[in-house]
């Protein structure tokens, strides 16, 4: 709090609250806004794919003119336009505008990673892992309170589109409040500010590939981001229609899931200081793995209500923010460049994934979560690898070895 740019800081994280508000609402939604739409809960879930489409489209170029212009205007600029889409699809007739707007979201969080990240590891140079991975409380943080509005709606019989327009409005505030805020200087990573301690300065041992690493960590952006997408727009559903859960249950478990993934952040946030970044990658990503197994074979509402926590504090803790920071770590130049790179892959998890999952939903809504637990077994496998690779490319060298040679 005595970081100058705090104010700022608290500003950014405000925008990922209603950004985890604004992932999930379309789900939240889904039998309202298909009833608005003349379609089904597969329909809303094309709606969907549609944010990965928006990401996918700018979030590259997004990342590259990020560092040459600034981490501002890309901020103003994706609250701008998740403004339109929270506006845009209360008017949205049919499938065919909506989806329009729903690349507008898309686009709206491209802009808003490639302002927001860069801007916390330069406002928190020696501490970046802490400071980017407290995005995912204030995204928690959303998707906790959502369901319970949206059920506070549902049995008080309030028009459902007022979720939307409440967070219209707190980013409206937000922005006239970000406005007069400085924000820190664009500049290069410092040489301890990813997976090492503050103890501690690293030294590369190779030069890194970006075919090896790179690509590795790309893959990775889209396994994590697929995994915990994936729960975080079907939860719900899987809880009534295969666990037998009531409306008001199966809602809450994206609340469960919610405060999982709140408390993992600030676990996560004293323990990276202990131990190095990939011993969090490696092993949160094996407790998705299993949890999600778990949750297949034994869908139980009791086993529902435990699991949602499991797999949002292991999947949705962050774990993919700090993926980026050991990335940026990797390939020092660049945040903004290495920001659109890692998250291109996420954006296209975001539009395949809801293709993937509306068509399976055809099927059976519990071979959803059997396709997600093959995924995060993909994810384990390359947490692994990147652990390998990165210890092939980079020595740690505590500062007092340092200092005696």
């Amino acid at each position: 709090m005595k970081n100058k740019y705090f104010p700022t800081v608290l500003g950014l994280y405000i925008n990922y609250f209603v950004h985890g508000m604004g992932v999930i609402i379309l789900a939240q939604n889904m039998d309202a806004l298909a009833k608005q739409w003349n379609t089904n809960v597969g329909g809303v879930a094309i709606v969907i794919s549609a944010l990965g489409i928006g990401r996918l489209l700018v979030l590259f170029v997004s990342g590259i003119l990020s560092d040459k212009f600034g981490r501002k205007p890309f901020v103003f600029l994706g609250l701008t336009t998740y403004i339109c889409f929270f506006v845009g699809i209360l008017i949205s007739p049919n499938i065919a505008v909506a989806y329009l707007f729903g690349i507008l979201a898309g686009v709206a969080n491209s802009f808003l990673d490639c302002g927001t990240y860069p801007a916390l590891m330069e406002a928190y140079p020696e501490s970046a892992s802490t400071a980017n991975i407290m995005l995912k409380a204030f995204i928690s943080g959303g998707q906790f309170l959502l369901p319970l509005i949206i059920s506070l709606f549902v049995a008080a019989n309030i028009w459902f589109g007022w979720s939307f327009l409440i967070a219209a409005i707190i980013l409206a505030a937000n922005a006239i409040f970000l406005f007069r805020r400085p924000f820190p200087p664009m500049r290069q990573k410092s040489q301890n500010d990813g997976g090492a301690s503050q103890a501690a300065t690293i030294h590369f041992v190779e030069k890194p590939k970006f075919w090896i690493e790179g690509v590795c960590f790309c893959l990775y952006g889209y396994i994590s981001q697929a995994t915990f997408y994936l729960v975080s727009q079907w939860l719900t559903k899987y809880g009534s229609s295969v666990a037998g859960m009531s409306d008001t249950s199966s809602r809450a478990l994206m609340s469960y899931y919610a405060i999982g993934s709140i408390i993992c952040v600030f676990v996560t946030a004293v323990l990276v200081k202990r131990f190095h970044t990939l011993f969090f990658l490696v092993g949160y990503t094996f407790i998705s793995m299993i949890a999600l197994l778990t949750l297949v074979l034994f869908p139980d509402p009791a086993v529902c209500v435990a699991f949602s926590f499991v797999i949002g504090y292991s999947a949705a803790g962050g774990v993919m923010q700090l993926a980026l920071v050991l990335m940026a770590e990797v390939f020092p130049k660049g945040k903004g460049t290495i920001t659109g790179t890692f998250y291109t892959l996420g954006s296209i998890a975001s539009f395949t994934i809801p293709l993937i999952t509306g068509s399976l939903s055809n099927t059976s809504i519990a071979s959803i979560m059997v396709f997600d637990t093959w995924i995060a077994a993909a994810g384990f496998v390359l947490a692994l690898i990147i652990a390998y690779r990165y210890h092939k490319v980079i020595r740690i060298v505590p500062d007092a070895e340092e200092k005696v040679s």
